[in-house]
């Protein structure tokens, strides 16, 4: 499996805004093919990360255009465009 890592910042004000747009956006993320697990985490002070969890480093590679096009799609609320990092999961454990 393959884990991209996107961290963001929202513009002051935009979390509740961000929260419905990416809610609006959900049946599109997770249609992305070979996507497994998406998980977005924010804090109180804007700053949040995206983590997906796909398949494999291809399936991920193979969705870049798509997910560049979602992450436009929350461009009014972000600070700055994000820059995506990736790798290899070594572990993903729950209970």
């Amino acid at each position: 499996m393959f884990s991209r890592v996107t961290p963001y910042q929202l513009k002051p004000g935009a979390r509740e805004a961000a929260v419905s747009t990416m809610n609006e956006m959900k049946a599109d993320i997770l249609a992305l093919p070979g996507l497994k697990q998406f998980i977005n985490v924010i804090g109180e002070d804007g700053k949040g990360y995206v983590i997906s969890v796909v398949e494999s480093e291809e399936a991920s590679n193979a969705n870049m255009e798509r997910v560049k096009e979602l992450w436009g799609r929350m461009g009014p609320h972000l600070a700055a465009m994000p820059v995506p990092e990736g790798g290899d999961v070594v572990a993903n454990w729950s209970n």
